[in-house]
């Protein structure tokens, strides 16, 4: 039975806020973490495929493997699976500490696989002009692939962005606090389906929020490139 909106956020507001911080924490943090390790490999992947700049199959093959299986991985599977890790890492296998971790591992092959995809949308042409110019492998990365492939990708990061805060959520089935360990443990346990509401209300606004700064940022990037 819904209360009304003031006994409602009087008794359930602080522990919806703290849940919403503890999201947002978790979010931010796993990808970032997740960004630290995909954009090198991602990056790595584009160059050492048929045709890149340091053309290495087999390290290309290896790498494509490894980031599929991560890829393929369910994200609850991976949570459950990796928990000794977790806690020999984190010290804590539970809350939001301990959900950063298997977020981090289970974002940085999808972030990988989207810079990739950024990075090869980028004109060959400009590639063959680069090394024609002589540009080292360096130089062509940090000049030419990601100042050039930007627009693209910030809006990956937009979608990875939203893929963790949705595996965040996922992640409180296993205790990992969050808009999704309340949802479970009131909205779910307890039947009660105004905190379930509100809860996936706020999920939807954080995604709303997260959408609109990117595509504003993107908007301005692009008018930057075409001035």
């Amino acid at each position: 039975m819904f209360e009304t909106i003031g006994t409602f956020f009087e008794r359930y507001g602080q522990m919806l806020w703290q849940g919403t911080l503890d999201t947002l924490v978790m979010t931010l943090c796993a990808t970032f973490f997740a960004y630290l390790i995909g954009l090198p490999i991602g990056t790595v992947l584009q160059i050492t495929k048929k045709n890149g700049i340091w053309e290495h199959l087999m390290l290309y093959r290896v790498l494509s493997w490894l980031v599929n299986i991560g890829r393929s991985l369910p994200f609850i599977i991976l949570m459950v699976l990796i928990m000794p890790v977790t806690k020999a890492v984190m010290g804590t296998k539970l809350g939001v500490r301990g959900a950063i971790f298997p977020l981090v591992i289970a974002a940085a092959p999808f972030v990988a696989r989207m810079v990739e995809s950024s990075l090869a949308e980028l004109n060959a042409g400009v590639i063959e002009a680069a090394r024609a110019m002589g540009a080292s492998h360096l130089q062509i990365i940090t000049r030419f692939y990601l100042p050039e492939s930007l627009p693209s990708l910030l809006r990956g990061a937009s979608i990875s962005l939203i893929t963790v805060l949705a595996y965040t959520a996922i992640a409180g089935a296993v205790g990992a606090g969050g808009l999704g360990d309340i949802a479970i443990r009131y909205g779910y346990n307890r039947y009660q389906f105004d905190i379930l509401l509100v809860t996936v209300i706020l999920l939807i606004i954080l995604v709303e929020i997260m959408q609109t700064v990117f595509h504003i940022i993107c908007k301005k990037v692009d008018k930057r490139r075409s001035a």
